[in-house]
């Protein structure tokens, strides 16, 4: 037995778990290999998996201050913006805003969570922390 932790998956809460999981299948290009009314699963080719979970009571973040603060945020990396912002935007994406920095771009899914697009792989700086 080995005392490893390993991320299995990134579950959003949301209104609508078949809705904005067909939604990130869309923008990623992952399929829905599992659904039921309230658990919506999404499989990448590498081991990674974002799921779906139905909350009645559901309320989005308000970023980048409000009275419901981000909870946390899907980074997703690119190639070039100006292709995969006409992708994301016509799945159904807004874009924020307010925009912090240059080598990211902040949009918020159809129920509000925010995600960034994140030009070219992570550098050692990004990694600083």
């Amino acid at each position: 037995m080995s005392d490893t932790i390993k991320t299995r998956s990134v579950v959003l809460d949301c209104p609508d778990p078949r809705a904005l999981a067909e939604f990130y299948s869309q923008i990623l290009d992952w399929p829905i290999t599992y659904a039921d009314d309230e658990w919506v699963v999404l499989k990448s080719s590498e081991p990674m998996r974002i799921c779906f979970q139905g909350v009645s009571n559901y309320t989005p973040p308000i970023w980048p201050d409000g009275p419901v603060p981000q909870q946390f945020h899907l980074d997703f990396t690119v190639d070039e913006f100006d292709a995969t912002e006409k992708r994301v935007l016509a799945a159904g994406a807004t874009k924020a805003e307010f925009q912090p920095g240059d080598d990211f771009v902040v949009y918020y899914d159809p129920v509000g969570h925010p995600f960034c697009l994140c030009l070219g792989a992570p550098t050692s700086e990004d990694l600083r922390l």
